[in-house]
């Protein structure tokens, strides 16, 4: 009688999934409130003098990976859209049975949006107190730990989908391989994050030089310093990948069409290095020259990538098809088929893509918090640009796998008709 009732007695004191979910939220709201409680209490016990520099210091470090991990989050989003409607990104993307779906993102990203504002507190809270030295170890140990769950070899935190995004980094970085869709996708997206990679430079320099929770690195001109040459290089760099990706398709397939995308992406060029060369120059040949052409550069590339995007990478003839849901929804009655999609989604590409190239611009980069609000919207405009470039490489996936089997009947038919004549 006892061991009968006693299943029943365990589930009835099992909490149910709407409690244990309450209950996580709250538990993340307690830690998002401490976070900010005590951040906010060791700024206040900073001197004046040193609150701004170790403030833009600490920004240094952590915004890349909060701008990470903002990224992740929308990715989320992406994948939980694509698995309601009608394309299959699984396919697309040419992914195995055990890729991530939206789920597994979202728990990363969940981990993400824990640790990294934890170690951001944890370096606030430990410099005001006067322990300098452990108060320098939290950036590093945090960027230590990212790198070795990204390198990890065991079949631990998701091996396959770490092989997969790694496998495609590098050959992102060396295009010697024929260009799939995953590899110009996440090249793509990577030239959003070029400020995040600037960043992520410059903290990494200074922790190998250890200026970490000092003010020697606050000297312009020193090696991790704000006029440093390998700032426009880094940020350069996913523009050059992209550009040669192109430059590989054209070798692979000789379509013109490879050619005017590199031009695309070369137009970028210009606009870092120019305006890299105001520290390097006189200011009366900046302000008469460079200046002037800096300009020039940041509208052509604007323009052109606006026009691009319009034109090539998204397929107007079936927009917001990709938010039709297989199950009716709030979202999908909001967005599928409406017609205000088309006026913002083009309008805020334009307006986004001429404020991106003020994020490209080294000399502009002492506006930290305008460069950060900045970055974070080119990752919202490349989240609504992930959607309908998906959309459109689907619409030519289909379109191609219709007309196969057409072909194919009419070859047939052509054998049959000479098979026939053949007998006559």
């Amino acid at each position: 009688m006892k061991s009968a009732s006693s299943p029943v007695h365990r589930a009835a004191i099992l909490p149910s999934p709407i409690f244990l979910w309450r209950f996580k939220v709250m538990l993340f709201l307690i830690w998002g409130i401490g976070c900010c409680k005590i951040g906010w209490e060791s700024v206040l016990r900073m001197g004046v003098d040193l609150r701004d520099l170790f403030l833009y210091e600490a920004f240094l470090y952590y915004n890349p990976l909060l701008l990470v991990t903002m990224m992740v989050w929308l990715w989320g989003v992406n994948l939980w859209v694509f698995s309601q409607g009608s394309a299959n990104y699984v396919k697309i993307f040419d992914l195995d049975q055990n890729h991530l779906t939206h789920h597994e993102i979202w728990k990363c990203s969940i981990w993400m949006t824990i640790i990294v504002p934890t170690s951001m507190t944890a370096y606030l809270y430990l410099y005001s107190h006067g322990e300098v030295s452990l108060a320098a170890s939290q950036p590093v140990l945090l960027y230590i730990a990212i790198a070795i769950v990204l390198i990890f070899p065991f079949d631990i935190f998701y091996l396959s989908s770490r092989y997969f995004f790694l496998r495609t980094l590098w050959r992102i970085a060396l295009p010697l391989q024929a260009i799939t869709f995953p590899d110009f996708f996440l090249a793509d997206i990577l030239t959003s994050m070029a400020k995040v990679f600037s960043d992520l430079e410059r903290s990494i320099c200074r922790m190998v030089h250890r200026q970490v929770a000092t003010i020697a690195w606050f000297e312009a001109d020193s090696v991790c310093g704000s006029h440093s040459i390998a700032i426009p290089l880094v940020l350069v760099f996913p523009y050059l990948c992209r550009l040669l990706q192109c430059l590989r398709q054209y070798k692979d397939t000789k379509e013109k069409t490879t050619l005017l995308n590199a031009l695309k992406y070369s137009t970028a060029v210009p606009v870092i290095f120019l305006s890299a060369l105001k520290y390097h120059v006189f200011p009366y040949k900046w302000s008469s020259v460079y200046r002037p052409l800096w300009l020039l550069s940041s509208v052509i590339n604007s323009l052109y990538s606006f026009y691009w995007d319009v034109t090539r990478d998204w397929d107007l003839s079936g927009f917001s098809r990709i938010f039709k849901f297989n199950k009716p929804s709030f979202f999908s009655n909001l967005l599928y088929g409406r017609q205000w999609i088309y006026f913002w989604v083009i309008g805020s590409n334009l307006i986004l893509r001429c404020t991106w190239t003020y994020k490209l611009s080294a000399h502009l980069r002492h506006n930290h918090l305008t460069v950060f609000a900045v970055a974070v919207l080119e990752m919202l405009r490349r989240f609504q640009w992930i959607f309908f470039r998906v959309e459109s490489e689907w619409n030519k996936i289909t379109k191609s796998s219709f007309q196969l089997p057409t072909s194919e009947m009419l070859k047939e038919d052509e054998k049959l008709l000479a098979s026939t004549n053949h007998d006559v």
